[in-house]
């Protein structure tokens, strides 16, 4: 064997399971298809702000206890976003709103379904209605901006689950970005002996009980660990693998880079990758000269966090108040988001800010003061498929039945196996990490319950 663990995916589940089994003397190799850790957390400058600027992942959501750890440990503090919010109607017009984006109670009827069934079709019987019109329409809005899910898709049964867990009854994020959180954890990895392939993809993974076979491609010396071959096709053997991949790669959607099994998944994990969906999201974040909506109407929106738009290519902007900045965020998610695939970074960014200009009454003030945009196609990267997780109809077991084992030899972790409402979040890649660890250090023999967090 090269190794005890080879780990597939360097974001976040990725980074927990190589720390988690590490820091207990097992051997790991983590390999990763890009030339960076994060997976779908990245972060980028913009313009001349100080503070990088989240290209996917952003929030921490609910108490987190995995992700409060590691930023403790890192030194690392968050804070709590912002409550000022204001909704931009289909009349144009812009009115505070006193909800937030899940206080709407519309999903708790969904107790009363004998079965499982699209958020589409449970809607419909309220669209009807006029006393439950508008409820209906902003449910939608948010399962296709906040779950950035198709609600011809989605399962009314998880997202009433997803409501009733509060997962998202507070909502933080961590203060300078998580660049930090990432770079302490990448460190963390190296000095306790883990080996991290960079641009190494695998293709193929041939495995049978107590032994996988990694068929992998390496685009070059991206890695800084001596150990990685410069080029070329190679294989890893290992006594398990841990597979942290999103659920667009495991099921080859959207241009995924191909990854096959010989034996093929079991019959139990391909019925569960096909409950599950990857939601589209498209963000843009824009930097200003200055925050210059502060000023607009009087001072009106001087403490806004957030502005959700009931038509239009965004569903929603957002500033980092409590922490005052020159950024804003556009948002689409779901449908609004797949209208924007394909469109040219520019263009997106352009639209992106006159859309902002235009909701506040200001589209020349908005151009006159923009100084630069960052985006970023996550439908488009063949390593993600799109933005992160959703259940489908019928799908309600599909994230517990993924984390399944496999002959004590194959692990999946990731934010698609998490269950208790963090699907979709940075929190529960993590969970998902150290619960695969635990799994794995079990059939490895190494006190297996107790693998720590934490140094």
């Amino acid at each position: 064997m090269d190794t005890d663990v080879v780990v597939v995916g360097a974001g976040a589940a990725g980074l927990a399971v190589a720390l988690s089994l590490a820091e207990r003397g097992v051997r790991v190799i983590v390999v990763e298809g890009r030339d960076r850790v994060g997976g779908r957390v990245r972060w980028q400058t913009v313009g001349s702000v100080d503070v990088p600027a989240e290209l996917g992942a952003e929030f921490i959501h609910g108490e987190a206890p995995e992700t409060a750890a590691f930023m403790r440990d890192a030194g690392l503090t968050s804070v709590e976003t912002g409550d000022g919010s204001w909704t931009c109607g289909l009349d144009g017009q812009l009115r505070p709103t006193t909800d937030d984006f899940t206080s709407n109670d519309i999903f708790e009827r969904v107790r009363s379904l004998a079965a499982d069934e699209s958020v589409a079709a449970f809607l419909k019987r309220f669209e009807s209605d006029p006393q439950s019109r508008d409820q209906a329409r902003r449910a939608r809005a948010f399962v296709e901006g906040f779950e950035a899910a198709d609600p011809a898709l989605a399962s009314a049964l998880s997202i009433a689950d997803e409501l009733r867990s509060g997962v998202d009854s507070t909502v933080s994020r961590p203060v300078g970005s998580y660049a930090p959180l990432f770079a302490y954890l990448q460190a963390r990895c190296a000095r306790s002996g883990v080996a991290l392939y960079l641009r190494t993809v695998v293709e193929h993974i041939a495995w049978e009980p107590s032994s996988v076979t990694l068929h992998v491609r390496n685009g070059g010396s991206a890695s800084i660990d001596p150990r990685v071959p410069n080029s070329g096709t190679f294989k890893l053997r290992a006594r398990c693998a841990v597979i942290t991949v999103p659920v667009g790669v495991l099921a080859q959607r959207g241009g995924a880079t191909p990854l096959s099994f010989t034996p093929a998944l079991p019959l139990a994990t391909q019925t569960a990758l096909r409950g599950l969906e990857m939601g589209h999201a498209v963000r843009v974040t824009l930097a200003f000269r200055t925050p210059f909506w502060e000023e607009l109407a009087g001072g009106s929106y001087r403490d806004a966090s957030f502005f959700r738009c009931e038509a239009g290519a965004f569903s929603a902007f957002w500033t980092q108040l409590p922490q005052r900045d020159r950024t804003v965020v556009a948002w689409a998610g779901g449908p609004r988001a797949t209208a924007l695939d394909g469109m040219p970074a520019a263009e997106r960014i352009e639209r992106a800010r006159d859309a902002f200009g235009s909701m506040l009454g200001a589209p020349d003030l908005a151009r006159r003061e923009f100084e630069d945009g960052v985006t970023y196609d996550w439908s488009g990267d063949p390593f993600a498929c799109g933005a992160y997780s959703y259940v489908a109809t019928g799908g309600v077991t599909a994230r517990a039945a993924l984390a399944a084992p496999i002959d004590g030899t194959l692990f999946f972790a990731g934010e698609a196996t998490a269950t208790g409402g963090q699907g979709g979040t940075v929190s529960g890649a993590f969970e998902t990490g150290i619960r695969a660890a635990r799994q794995a250090a079990e059939v490895l023999g190494i006190n297996g319950a107790q693998v720590k967090i934490g140094p």
